[in-house]
């Protein structure tokens, strides 16, 4: 197996200053990069923050190759046909290149901000659930009817549908059994943050469980395991990984051996979250080939 790597580049950055990170992690090889689908993220909501499909849709025109996803797109604030012409037109745009990370939103500031209530875990996946499935049926069909506790669509279109067929990959983000099973379900790739708190070695030990409960949802579902694309955010783990750029090299061999396809990193930010040294992240990207050969 030769493991993919995949960036983040937050959505905090006037294009003047994105647009160079877009462009370079593009030449520099990295297999998808992706953004923030927030209105406002933890305490960054009191800086610059900018919508994610339109950071997208300018990342495709000033890229060549490179996959372009949500990490992770909601229900908090999007209705799936409505979001669903926005998909469309990135997949357009992108010749094929896009991929849509999808979870089932927190609480915070993208749940309260509209002004509703912010919902229980039981009741978010619920919403979740509907959102994935009526998503997909209004990308992969043309004049969608469909009503459920959560979203409705009348007549919904999609022409002229996505390049990729039958739609966009759906990369769904997933720790609890529900949400896994729509993975399986819907997903073509599943994505963990881990779990196991402000220890490396314990959270490393939840995303082994995390593995180990993905492969019984396949096996209930009779899937074949390959069939799914493994995503594992790296710094959802208590230590950044591009502290070092072995470090980052340990972490994706411990990926590998967890099964995992993908993993992902963070564009190192000047302070707050994912502090870190840019030179880290250009020495990273020198060893892309080799890191991919250890795992293969």
């Amino acid at each position: 197996m030769i493991m993919r790597i995949g960036i983040v580049i937050l959505p905090d950055q006037r294009w003047v200053e994105s647009e160079r990170r877009w462009r370079q992690v593009d030449e520099w090889g990295f297999d998808h990069a992706w953004t923030y689908d927030h209105l406002g993220w933890r305490d960054l909501v009191d800086g610059p923050w900018f919508d994610s499909m339109t950071t997208l849709t300018a990342a495709a025109a000033t890229t060549r190759r490179i996959r372009l996803g949500t990490l992770v797109a909601s229900p908090n604030f999007r209705h799936p046909a409505a979001f669903a012409r926005q998909v469309t037109a990135l997949d357009d745009v992108s010749g094929g290149r896009a991929v849509l990370g999808l979870g089932a939103g927190g609480i915070g500031f993208d749940s309260a901000v509209l002004g509703g209530e912010t919902l229980p875990p039981r009741q978010r996946v619920d919403r979740f659930a509907e959102f994935v499935e009526l998503l997909d049926l209004v990308l992969r069909e043309d004049g969608t009817t469909w009503r459920g506790d959560w979203f409705a669509a009348v007549d919904a279109r999609n022409n002229p549908g996505c390049v990729q067929t039958p739609r966009v990959p759906f990369v769904v983000a997933a720790n609890g059994p529900r949400s896994m099973r729509l993975a399986v379900r819907y997903g073509q790739g599943w994505v963990t943050t881990g779990s196991g708190g402000d220890d490396l070695d314990a959270w490393w030990d939840g995303v082994a469980d995390l593995a180990v409960r993905l492969d019984k949802s396949l096996a209930s579902a009779g899937r074949e395991p390959s069939s799914l694309d493994r995503y594992l955010s790296l710094d959802s783990a208590p230590v950044f990984s591009l502290r070092s750029a072995d470090f980052f090299a340990e972490q994706v061999e411990r990926a590998a051996a967890l099964g995992f396809t993908d993993v992902i990193t963070h564009w190192p930010r000047s302070s707050s979250w994912y502090a870190g040294d840019e030179a880290v992240l250009v020495d990273v990207a020198s060893r892309l080939p080799e890191l991919r050969r250890m795992t293969d």
